[in-house]
């Protein structure tokens, strides 16, 4: 599913843990299409591994984190980062597309 939107950048920790932060600046007008992006990324994460959603201290194979901001010139900013193992993280990008290298 490629995303028109959202684009993202991945950290890889030192814990084993990858972090996809998928970002979005957009005009009021395409605020809600960047939203439906990032539900997008969210449905599929819960369809392929809601089983173990969760905090990886906990156990969890992956978790995340949604902010959406209104900025006072009519910008939006949606930011959607997703903390999981090496194994979600590799399905996601596969699924979503490697971000520009």
């Amino acid at each position: 599913m490629t995303l028109q939107y959202l684009t993202c950048e991945v950290v890889d920790t030192t814990d084993g843990i990858t972090v996809l932060e998928w970002l979005a600046s957009t005009r009021s007008a395409q605020h809600g299409a960047a939203l439906a992006e990032a539900q997008r990324l969210l449905d599929w994460a819960w369809r392929h591994f809601g089983h173990s959603h969760g905090p990886a201290e906990d156990g969890g194979d992956w978790n995340h984190d949604l902010q959406v901001q209104a900025e006072a010139d009519g910008w939006h900013t949606v930011a959607l980062t997703l903390t999981g193992s090496e194994r979600f993280a590799r399905a996601c990008l596969a699924e979503f597309g490697e971000p520009p290298g």
